[in-house]
């Protein structure tokens, strides 16, 4: 294992445990986001459900920066789970959102289901440039914390 696998597995489990405080809901995912900047320095974190019912965890995150004048270009997002291409509650998805920002590194323990919607934010961020790295080995953590919702297999 090199360090930078390394260090992606540490970010992207603390991104894990992170979402253990997500309030569990039959309706959505519980998801953990933690952004680190290129110097390898955490700048934002966030959860699902963290400030309102709808909040996602990487949009919980970027919020915590909208009034800052971090520089994420650059960067890498650790989400337990993969960002969403389709938004019910709000105008943008959060693939959307990082793309948006300039984050070029998104690292995910696993796909989303398709319990709620069909997602494809892996697809829009690599055809948005960015690199996206999959650790499947940390997935069965994410399907045991949501393992409260129908159709999640441990």
């Amino acid at each position: 294992m090199t360090d930078q696998q390394h260090v992606d597995r540490q970010w992207l489990q603390a991104a894990i445990d992170l979402s253990h405080l997500c309030p569990a809901v039959e309706t959505a995912y519980a998801v953990g986001a933690i952004i680190v900047d290129r110097f390898g320095h955490e700048v934002s974190r966030g959860f699902s459900r963290e400030t309102d019912s709808h909040v996602h965890a990487e949009e919980s995150a970027l919020a915590k920066l909208t009034d800052t004048r971090v520089d994420l270009s650059g960067s890498t997002i650790y989400t337990s789970l993969e960002p969403c291409s389709v938004r019910k509650s709000r105008p943008r998805p959060c693939a959307e959102l990082i793309i948006a920002v300039g984050i070029t590194r998104v690292v995910l323990a696993l796909h989303e289901p398709p319990l709620f919607v069909t997602c494809h934010g892996v697809e829009l961020l690599q055809t948005a440039g960015a690199e996206v790295i999959e650790i499947p080995e940390l997935a069965d953590q994410v399907r045991a914390i949501n393992a409260h919702l129908p159709g999640i297999s441990r």
